[in-house]
């Protein structure tokens, strides 16, 4: 991963999240993704906040997007490394989010985890 493809990548994430566009934002994940969250925590009403699996993904970022339809994220900066990404940016209410993506060989999200501001 070079410094160009993380933020192309984090660029085009945004941009989906920020168009509201399900299908757009999926195409940044792994079939097999895993993905662990304080939110996905508490939408989701689990205790442990994991999300596996491509289908429940997008049915728990379907959900998200209609609990915050004004849902808008500001990227601040992105790291790289061999195979992963940090993504840290701003929402709409002003929380800090850090989104550390492992990527598969083709350069899809195959697991994450969520860290959020107060």
């Amino acid at each position: 991963m070079t410094r160009d493809q993380a933020w192309n990548l984090a660029n085009l994430w945004v941009a989906a999240w920020n168009a509201h566009d399900l299908d757009l934002i999926m195409t940044h994940y792994e079939d097999a993704v895993e993905l662990t969250s304080p939110v996905a925590a508490q939408l989701l009403g689990t205790s442990d906040g994991r999300v596996v699996g491509k289908a429940n993904l997008k049915a728990y970022f379907r959900r998200g997007l209609e609990a915050y339809p004004e849902l808008t994220f500001r990227l601040e900066d992105v790291l790289w490394g061999i195979n992963s990404v940090v993504l840290y940016y701003t929402n709409h209410k002003g929380t800090r989010t850090a989104e550390f993506m492992e990527l598969s060989a083709i350069g899809k999200a195959a697991r994450v985890v969520a860290n959020y501001s107060t």
